[in-house]
């Protein structure tokens, strides 16, 4: 793709402390700007700038579904190498060991699900309330 020329061919060199580059530099990733020269250019040129918002209810309901990922991730693997070995047993007493053991796996996740289905749905609750 070609790079739409834009006319700008003067340059403009200030110096600043570190502290002004620092706020300089927050505010501009606190700006939807791509670039640092653009949100520069906005400001000296008095055009507004929009600026991210932050939804901090969004931001914890994102960090509990990544918990609740981890935690499905987790099970997942655990019933795929459960599964493994069922197809790598020959021996009916190796399946009277591994129906148990399976047994055992699938309570541990069902109780894991419904705890994930309880946090969900207090979750929505919360969700719905604000």
């Amino acid at each position: 793709m070609e790079e739409k020329n834009s006319g700008r061919n003067r340059w403009l060199h200030i110096r600043l402390t570190k502290e002004e580059f620092e706020l300089i530099d927050r505010n501009f990733r606190a700006s939807v700007c791509r670039k640092r020269s653009d949100f520069v250019r906005r400001n000296l040129m008095k055009k507004p700038i929009a600026l991210r918002y932050r939804n901090e209810s969004l931001d914890k309901l994102l960090q509990e579904l990544i918990q609740l990922r981890s935690q499905l991730n987790f099970m997942g693997n655990n019933f795929n190498q459960s599964v493994k070995k069922l197809h790598s047993l020959f021996e009916i007493s190796d399946f009277k060991v591994w129906i148990l053991e399976y047994d055992s796996d699938r309570n541990k996740y069902f109780f894991l699900v419904s705890e994930i289905k309880k946090h969900i749905e207090n979750l929505a609750k919360k969700w719905l309330q604000s």
